[in-house]
């Protein structure tokens, strides 16, 4: 099979829409909720999340041969910590603040279902690169909802992008406009909220492909 046939395009674009592991499969919700407050944090998440996905369907689809049925579950999960582990420390050394905002929620990708559920599902079954296909196009279609519901929440939550004004100064009641940051965007029962509309917005686009 070429590699960038017909088929390995699917394997790529099917989760960034038709099949995203948020909106379509609802895995994935819990650090989608805890990481979004702001979208710097979000993305990180997002990415490192794509990087871990990708790599480590890679390497279990090469040895997925040699893994004893009865411990693959146990393999799965070596490589992923030990891929964490990776990326944890380069998010220290190099975007410290962000892994301090991120928490304990890096470590947790060690049994994010979506990753999890790649490696069983797709990693065992498949060849190196469809592998890689599957990881980076699942994790990049949890980034996007990560994505959208960060921006939504610092927008109306802080009033900022990045952390940098966009709404100014003059539309706060403060200085007599009538403009207020909206606290419940900061709270994680609103970033459910984002979710389930996020999920609804995107089966109401493609219901009929859906069907």
């Amino acid at each position: 099979m070429s590699l960038f046939s017909k088929e390995n395009g699917a394997i790529f674009t099917g989760p960034l829409n038709l099949n995203n592991p948020i909106a379509v499969q609802v895995l994935g919700i819990c650090s989608a909720l805890a990481v979004t407050s702001q979208l710097k944090p979000a993305i990180v998440m997002g990415l490192s999340v794509t990087v871990i996905t990708a790599f480590s369907n890679v390497i279990i689809s090469l040895i997925r041969k040699t893994i004893p049925n009865r411990i693959r579950i146990i393999v799965q999960l070596v490589v992923v910590a030990a891929l964490v582990t990776i990326v944890s420390n380069i998010l220290k050394a190099y975007v410290y603040d962000v892994s301090v905002q991120l928490s304990v929620y890096v470590g947790l990708i060690i049994t994010n279902c979506i990753l999890m559920g790649r490696l069983e599902a797709f990693a065992m079954q498949n060849g190196p690169w469809e592998s890689f296909l599957d990881g980076v196009g699942n994790g990049l279609g949890y980034a996007l909802v990560l994505v959208v519901v960060g921006f939504v929440r610092e927008l109306f939550g802080f009033g900022t992008i990045f952390g940098f004004t966009v709404i100014p100064e003059n539309a706060y009641i403060e200085a007599g406009g009538l403009y207020i940051n909206n606290g419940m965007m900061t709270m994680p029962a609103m970033a459910l909220i984002l979710v389930a509309c996020f999920i609804w917005v995107h089966r109401a686009v493609n219901k009929e492909e859906n069907k």
